[in-house]
């Protein structure tokens, strides 16, 4: 129980550190691929929003870390997203069966 709560208290206080740069990387990665496959835009074209969702622009060593901590940022987001949602699930489960029985 504690560590739900903790990872609770570390999920928000990570999401508005991640929320950006994931907005950047989802909106700039469906605008490359639908104006190039969609709108028929060359990769020359559109490379620059690669270069954002990539995050070419912060050199090659920062290029790395932001798409290694973009990962690490979805996968934290994502896990304790699902502990917070299998408990809310498990608690209405209860609460709904206990009703039942009364």
């Amino acid at each position: 129980m504690k560590f739900l709560s903790n990872s609770r208290q570390f999920h928000k206080a990570l999401a508005p550190w991640v929320f950006l740069p994931l907005l950047i990387s989802s909106i700039t990665g469906v605008l490359y691929r639908v104006s190039k496959d969609l709108l028929g835009y060359s990769r020359d074209q559109v490379h620059w929003l690669m270069s954002l969702h990539e995050g070419e622009w912060l050199g090659g060593n920062g290029e790395l870390i932001y798409v290694f901590f973009n990962s690490l940022g979805v996968l934290w987001m994502l896990i304790t997203g699902f502990q917070m949602f299998s408990k809310t699930i498990s608690f209405t489960k209860k609460v709904t069966n206990g009703e039942s029985k009364g």
